[in-house]
């Protein structure tokens, strides 16, 4: 039973890497780095902890292609170690 106890609200730290995508407008093309490649595409947005790009490519580190052009990739926050516009 609570007697006028004040509710403690859970806040969660956004990561670092968000901050990057601050100024990033919809629509931008973007490279986003994770791992040992890198994925080359038009911003999203950010959904749920994951960076959403459109008409995105796969790309090996030496740069040549990995895969074909995806219509939309969802990538893990927690995933990427870079962004370049």
């Amino acid at each position: 039973m609570l007697f006028n106890s004040p509710r403690r609200l859970s806040v969660f730290p956004i990561p670092f890497i968000v901050a990057l995508f601050n100024a990033t407008q919809i629509g931008t093309r973007i490279g986003i780095g994770v791992d040992s490649s890198f994925w080359v595409g038009n911003f999203g947005g950010i959904q749920d902890g994951v960076a959403i790009l459109t008409d995105a490519q796969l790309f090996a580190n030496m740069g040549k292609p990995v895969d074909e052009r995806r219509p939309i990739v969802r990538i893990p926050i927690r995933l990427i170690t870079f962004v370049a516009q």
